[in-house]
């Protein structure tokens, strides 16, 4: 269901749209570890899992003054993985999304509350189904430092949030299939060339 994206996407990043300061440095997600996760009970007997991946992404980070940061992810929702294609194509027919082909998923972050050395909660806008609401994402920067690999900087967060899908018109069959949408998120990015 599209509420749970962006999430946003998801997504997923803790940084706001606050103007950024010289001193923050851009990065781009690591499409190949980064993912989207949301999850809702199933009429009292089950938990089911679906997943977004594979999305791009960029953040303006600002290590010393992590409220100047930013972060902005969109995508489209036929990237949806459900491990089921009949769940896929019932959540893209009439009973909920009603999708065409084109329709996107997008965050941007409005603001960010530093709430500890390496936890902040990040406001921003969340947009499924053409609704925008504001979304609270409780984050945690993972780590900070020079990929092992890659050489050269690289972030990691981790991220929930908890969102309604009647708040974005997909609410079909709710309360037997929960309304709430359970969101986790965690991501990678890299320092921009």
């Amino acid at each position: 269901m599209k509420s749970m994206f962006f999430a946003a996407a998801l997504a997923a990043l803790p940084m706001t749209a606050a103007t950024t300061a010289m001193a923050a440095d851009n990065y781009v997600l690591d499409a190949s570890h980064s993912q989207i996760l949301f999850s809702y009970n199933h009429l009292g007997y089950s938990t089911t899992w679906n997943m977004f991946s594979g999305f791009d992404g960029t953040i303006s980070f600002d290590s010393e003054n992590p409220a100047a940061s930013s972060v902005q992810v969109e995508f489209p929702l036929s990237t949806l993985f459900t491990g089921w294609e009949a769940r896929f194509n019932h959540f893209m027919a009439e009973d909920f999304f009603g999708a065409t082909g084109d329709e996107t998923i997008s965050f941007t972050s409005t603001g960010i509350e530093v709430t500890g050395e390496t936890t902040a909660l990040i406001t921003g806008d969340l947009t499924i189904n053409d609704v925008t609401k504001s979304v609270v994402l409780d984050a945690k920067l993972n780590q900070q430092g020079e990929h092992p690999m890659a050489k050269k900087p690289w972030l990691g967060f981790d991220a929930t949030t908890t969102i309604l899908r009647s708040d974005y018109n997909v609410g079909n069959f709710a309360p037997f299939v929960s309304d709430e949408l359970d969101v986790k998120i965690s991501i990678e990015a890299m320092k921009a060339e």
